[in-house]
């Protein structure tokens, strides 16, 4: 076999080409990763202006993945909004983390519990993403979007997660993402937090004191894997009005008991209060 065919038949050479491929792509999975965050759509203008790239770039690479079914045009609005290909590629990850699935359950018994709004996220990197919810059944409830994120620091979810960093990602988060409020009750100073987050550890939930959004208060329970490493965090969430600070300890025991459940059908560890993960 000549040189020219073993390249052609191998690995890829390295060259202009290579590299516009994967400038494409690159460029492309940016534009979805906005319109996934915009379930209402964007302008051709508007994606363009994020992106930071022309608008006839733009178009063309969005031509390109409504051609494969990722994403579509409202042929009224003109807006782009992702595909039903889009969400069965997300979906699919639900479906491998075993953890979605088992919590499923408890989200449900926990709003038939409480009458609330149970949730389950897990971090990425300095914020929590919600990856499933059971619906309270009231008029007034808290809805949260799939995929939405909030700040750790800023969520009874992403409390609950942040309690158990090890100390050098508790490090790492914070020099990302500092402490910005989010609202007037938001922790924003760093002994603070840290006061808070051993003391999640040791009643084993974390509560959101309107510090997210005024109005809403919640309570978080952390779930773990077999190294008792952060895995996932539920949490019951409602207006103030219902959940006062009175009932706080109440739907903190609930919400501990049933993290504990799903972290034992998983086959998890609790670290204990003083215990972090390496």
């Amino acid at each position: 076999m000549s040189e020219g065919k073993r390249r052609t038949a191998g690995r890829p050479a390295s060259g202009k080409g290579s590299g516009g491929h994967s400038q494409s792509l690159v460029r492309g999975l940016n534009l979805l990763e906005r319109l996934a965050g915009n379930p209402g759509g964007l302008a051709l203008s508007e994606i363009a202006e994020q992106a930071d790239l022309a608008p006839s770039t733009t178009h063309r690479l969005l031509q390109a993945l409504q051609s494969q079914g990722f994403i579509t045009q409202d042929n009224e609005l003109g807006l782009w909004k992702i595909d039903v290909k889009t969400f069965r590629i997300g979906n699919s990850f639900l479906e491998a983390r075993d953890f979605v699935a088992a919590s499923r359950p408890f989200l449900r018994r926990l709003t038939a519990q409480t009458g609330e709004t149970a949730n389950l996220g897990v971090r990425d990197g300095s914020t929590a993403v919600f990856l499933a919810q059971s619906e309270s059944p009231q008029m007034m409830r808290m809805i949260t979007r799939l995929g939405s994120r909030a700040p750790l620091h800023a969520s009874g979810v992403g409390k609950a997660l942040m309690a158990w960093l090890p100390d050098d990602e508790l490090e790492r988060v914070l020099d990302e993402r500092g402490l910005a409020r989010v609202t007037v009750n938001t922790l924003h100073d760093p002994v603070t937090l840290r006061e808070s987050l051993a003391e999640i550890r040791r009643q084993g939930y974390a509560c959101d004191r309107e510090e997210h959004a005024i109005g809403l208060q919640c309570v978080a329970a952390c779930i773990h894997d077999e190294q008792g490493t952060p895995l996932a965090a539920i949490s019951v969430s409602g207006p103030k009005a219902r959940i006062p600070e009175e009932r706080l300890s109440e739907l903190g025991e609930q919400i501990r008991e049933a993290a504990e459940e799903i972290t034992a059908r998983l086959g998890g560890r609790i670290p204990a209060a003083d215990e972090l993960p390496a």
